[in-house]
């Protein structure tokens, strides 16, 4: 019998709260019939509110899923229901040897549309074609950025403070979008956001940035992908995986979904057990649509991980795995002291002066809420808690996880303080700090 995911897995692909309460409804066998799985699938029939049971079926190594109720939420709660039966009533989603007709016929669909994907992927490409669309591309963005440069050091001649020759970004942002520079683009655009006496820091940060897109070809190969990477040059994923490769046993550090207006972003911090190396995956989903890419806090996976080129690589993509997740060591992972966790960032900073934060495990740790907000000590050396990442709910909740004790935690570690993600209390479980 294949290993069942749990509940907490099973509820992290949901695409919002409702959608996980309206699941737990589902997740006892009276509704269902007709339900099964063979070890890649899980199907079932769920009865509604008309004379026809809705279809459901769910590819579990993807996932993904396919529902014949109207809902517009992916994964619906039929798929989210159909989960958390096969995770906690066994007996009652039965071994067999192949899936029912329909479920078949899309898991067969499906199955076939990969393999045109990644023919067409194979597909031979015009290398002097595709080195003429880089050149053309390199040419804009140096152009876009230079014309950066001359903005802001008109802002700064004219001083800050004077508000005659400032206005909005907007205009600068679309000029960067036009020169193929979206990460430039985006930076601009938070400008206008930014309080007054954080302004001249950004704006050095954007002039550095803007004068390596300049001369990016004068860089180090690692500092000038990480050049490329903030001004928005992206990188395919098969090109990458048909790169090197780390492979590892990864376990789950953390995870935290954001959202906005048109997206919904992922992201699971990874380390591997051997290398002791950190990876970021982001994995995204549309609105009402949670990202397909969900790996249980503490579990361990087996896998090949491909990095994006940079001077600090952190960001990966999910290549090859082997197995499903597993449970992770008891108790929670090694970590660093305020001190160390400090010195790290310190040197990550060094090779990307662009770094916001790094993934940092704290150790013997003790949240205290303070005059000037909510501290996270080791009774040496403190870190301020950066309030704007994590809810005040959750922050209270680690406090509770603590009761004055020192505890594990793990977040991303930074010069606006440290965002907390996770929680190991006295049994050693991770807890999350970020799930409403």
């Amino acid at each position: 019998m294949e290993e069942r995911w749990s509940t907490e897995h099973v509820l992290s692909l949901a695409p919002d709260a409702a959608s996980r309460k309206a699941a737990g409804k589902l997740s006892t066998p009276a509704p269902w019939s007709d339900t099964g799985t063979d070890g890649g699938a899980v199907w079932g029939a769920c009865k509604g509110s008309g004379s026809t049971p809705y279809r459901t079926v769910v590819e579990l190594a993807t996932p993904a899923y396919q529902c014949s109720c109207p809902s517009r939420k992916f994964p619906c709660k039929h798929a989210l229901g159909l989960l958390l039966l096969w995770s906690g009533s066994p007996d009652a989603v039965p071994e067999a040897a192949e899936p029912a007709e329909w479920a078949a016929e899309w898991l067969k669909g499906r199955q076939e549309r990969s393999e045109q994907r990644a023919v067409k992927a194979e597909a031979p490409v015009d290398p002097a074609a595709a080195r003429r669309r880089a050149e053309k591309r390199s040419a804009r963005v140096a152009a876009g950025a230079a014309e950066l440069r001359l903005r802001l050091a008109d802002r700064v001649r004219h001083g800050l403070a004077d508000q005659s020759t400032a206005g909005p970004w907007e205009e600068v942002a679309a000029r960067m979008v036009d020169a193929q520079a979206p990460g430039l683009a985006t930076r601009v655009r938070e400008l206008d956001a930014l309080p007054q006496h954080g302004l001249l820091e950004e704006y050095a940060l954007l002039h550095l940035l803007a004068t390596a897109a300049t001369r990016v070809d004068e860089l180090p190969a690692p500092l000038a992908a990480t050049v490329r990477a903030r001004v928005g040059y992206t990188t395919d994923t098969a090109e990458l995986l048909a790169g090197p490769t780390v492979r590892d046993r990864w376990q789950v550090l953390g995870s935290r979904d954001t959202a906005d207006d048109r997206l919904t972003t992922r992201r699971l911090w990874l380390r591997g057990a051997k290398t002791g190396r950190p990876a970021l995956l982001l994995a995204f989903g549309r609105p009402g649509q949670a990202p397909e890419l969900a790996l249980p806090t503490g579990q361990v996976v087996e896998a090949e991980l491909a990095f994006h080129p940079g001077a600090r690589p952190l960001r990966a993509v999910l290549g090859t795995r082997y197995g499903a997740p597993e449970a992770g060591p008891d108790g929670p992972p090694p970590g660093l002291g305020v001190a160390e966790a400090v010195a790290g960032y310190g040197t990550a900073l060094a090779d990307d002066p662009w770094l916001d934060a790094w993934p940092t495990v704290l150790t013997d740790v003790v949240p205290v809420l303070a005059p000037e907000g909510w501290q996270l000590t080791d009774g040496r050396h403190t870190v301020p808690v950066r309030r704007a990442a994590v809810p005040e709910a959750a922050l209270w909740r680690l406090a509770a996880v603590s009761t004055g004790r020192p505890l594990t935690v793990f977040g991303e570690h930074g010069h606006q303080g440290f965002a907390p993600v996770t929680a190991w209390g006295a049994d050693g479980r991770p807890i999350g700090l970020t799930t409403p």
